[in-house]
């Protein structure tokens, strides 16, 4: 038997992982105790996605557990064995603003739920493709002081620096630059996944996103970009743009064509690897400009509010370059534009909101 294991499988990228690899492996196990609402309240639950997993997957099998919690894993790794040839793991605590509030919770979730994944695959699993979903937080502000100039609804990078055209690769340096307590643990979590690969030989990869979005994502305001933004002009509900006149500028890659990615990885994996996952120049968008977007496809004028003091180090334009994913993984390609994923999110939402 062929399992794979998938982590935060009530989440946007692991409810997107279950529904691709069902129809390759003969079993996905689904982990995820819906700590999102423990995060961010009960509009950010899960369970709702959990659900429609058990639904639509005769050979989904779900796991109520927490990964800080050592021994429940071992259960379930022991159960599965060596049949378990990937695991995804999309779990975590995703606020760079959350963090700050619970800065335990934050790294025992990000930093040694990591760590108990890993060692168990080392133990029960050594064979399986470990692949991780890292996050742009992990360079700091560091993108914040490349030369950016400003445009009438976006920031950009400056056109004589022709090394950055295509976005920001993994040259970045993660050091000397403040991450967030977040951007900390996921740190402290891709570092670890590195090394697993180079010391013990595994074949784990690291996937450093920029907005993951798509239309299964519980979104929320410290979380979810998107998706929160759509809910927004969807209900009327007043949304607040903190600090750099709303220019700030995302890159936006689909959950399906991020699992894509993790697909192209699985069939030829490059341990130790890692990999800039964003929407790249093929889906970014300022703040603004995903405003705009969402007032056209809702027919709704949104209700926005303006605060003058930007989040802690938080972007002012990061786009991904993915350029290195592309010549190690050539077939891959983007499937979603911004209007698509959009488009998606809203009629998505549509049957969720009221």
């Amino acid at each position: 038997m062929k399992i794979a294991l998938v982590t935060g499988s009530g989440g946007l990228i692991g409810s997107a992982a279950c529904s691709f690899f069902a129809s390759r492996f003969d079993r996905v196990v689904g982990i995820d105790n819906d700590m999102r609402a423990t995060f961010f309240g009960a509009e950010a639950s899960t369970r709702w996605n959990v659900e429609n997993l058990k639904h639509d997957l005769p050979n989904y099998v779900h796991h109520d557990q927490d990964i800080r919690d050592l021994a429940g894993l071992e259960r379930i790794f022991r159960e599965y064995g060596a049949d378990i040839a990937l695991i995804i793991h999309a779990a975590a605590q995703p606020s760079h603003d959350k963090a700050a509030q619970i800065p335990f919770l934050d790294f025992e979730v990000n930093a040694n739920g990591t760590l108990n994944l890993l060692e168990l695959t080392r133990q029960h699993c050594p064979n399986a493709v470990f692949i991780f979903t890292s996050t742009n937080k992990v360079y700091g502000d560091n993108p914040n002081f490349l030369p950016l100039v400003e445009h009438e609804t976006r920031w950009e990078v400056a056109a004589d620096h022709a090394y950055f055209a295509n976005g920001i690769d993994e040259g970045m340096s993660i050091d000397h630059t403040k991450h967030s307590l977040f951007g900390a643990s996921k740190v402290a979590a891709d570092v670890l996944v590195q090394e697993y690969g180079r010391y013990f030989g595994m074949r784990t990869g690291i996937f450093r996103g920029g907005c993951l979005t798509g239309p299964n994502h519980s979104g929320a305001q410290l979380h979810g970009f998107l998706s929160y933004l759509m809910k927004c002009a969807i209900t009327g509900t007043q949304y607040t743009i903190f600090g750099y006149k709303g220019k700030q500028v995302r890159d936006n890659i689909h959950s399906d064509d991020l699992v894509s990615m993790f697909w192209h990885f699985y069939q030829a994996p490059r341990p130790a690897e890692v990999y800039n996952a964003g929407g790249g120049r093929f889906a970014n968008c300022s703040m603004l400009e995903a405003i705009a977007q969402c007032e056209t496809i809702t027919g709704n004028k949104m209700n926005i509010q303006y605060s003058g003091q930007a989040r802690i180090r938080d972007h002012i334009w990061y786009i991904s370059d993915v350029g290195k994913f592309q010549r190690h993984y050539p077939e891959w390609q983007y499937r979603f534009g911004l209007t698509e994923t959009l488009t998606g999110i809203f009629e998505g939402l549509k049957q969720r909101v009221h």
